[in-house]
């Protein structure tokens, strides 16, 4: 069988763009929402563009603007950003051998690992006419792009227009909820979600709304691993049926 020619940069952005859509319009509405309430706090709007470019964190940011407040320390601070963003530890450890293949570009793959471009770099398929590497790197850069344009309109429209900032910071919660209800019904296998929904809700109740995110991560950890064989031969099924 022939081989399909596969293109440079130029053809991964543009076949990588229509996956991203969904985060697009989440970010843009979420980062505008930050931009909002960092400028709220009394500063130049650029800080917010240079913040999420150089930090990036998504929820973290959103944390980080009460941290610009009198009486909160260095170690309050690091503490804080560890335990929102530990979640990582475990997303960066499914990816070790894909960004292995990736060169130097697995640098800023690692640094652009947000919960959104973790779940597309999972869900979607790469094109036959496109490499890997390439898209998935699109995929990186498109959407901080979409968080850096959203953070932008935000601070600045901030430091023209008044804004009530009360509830703005539900977008990313928000935004959570739309990407895994779009995900569920996608179909394929659900098992590592229904693993999550009940890791979440039982240690949530066991241990409070403070203090539920690492255990509930350590249990689907060992959840997924105990049942990797059997998800993976579930996944071999449904790559079967599509090709089919």
């Amino acid at each position: 069988m022939k081989q399909l020619k596969k293109g440079g940069y130029a053809r991964a952005f543009r076949t990588a763009f229509p996956f991203t859509i969904p985060v697009l319009t989440g970010y843009l509405f979420i980062g505008i929402a930050f931009g909002v309430m960092y400028q709220e706090k009394g500063y130049n709007f650029l800080w917010a563009i240079l913040m999420s470019i150089l930090v990036y964190a998504g929820s973290g940011q959103y944390l980080a603007v009460n941290f610009f407040a009198p009486g909160v320390g260095w170690w309050d601070v690091i503490f804080m950003t560890f335990m929102v963003n530990i979640r990582h530890i475990f997303y960066g450890l499914s990816l070790l051998e894909r960004f292995g293949r990736m060169g130097k570009k697995r640098l800023y793959m690692i640094f652009s690992l947000t919960d959104e471009t973790y779940s597309l770099l999972f869900i979607t398929k790469v094109p036959k006419d496109v490499e890997e590497d390439k898209f998935l790197f699109a995929i990186a850069i498109l959407d901080q792009a979409y968080w850096v344009l959203g953070s932008a309109i935000g601070a600045i429209a901030g430091s023209l227009i008044p804004f009530n900032a009360e509830g703005i910071d539900f977008a990313m919660t928000a935004l959570f909820i739309v990407i895994f209800v779009d995900q569920w019904l996608a179909g394929g296998n659900r098992i590592p979600a229904v693993i999550g929904l009940l890791s979440a809700t039982a240690f949530r109740m066991i241990f409070g709304a403070d203090s539920f995110i690492l255990p509930s991560m350590i249990c689907i950890m060992i959840c997924l691993i105990l049942g990797r064989k059997y998800i993976e031969s579930e996944k071999k099924q449904e790559v079967k049926k599509d090709a089919d």
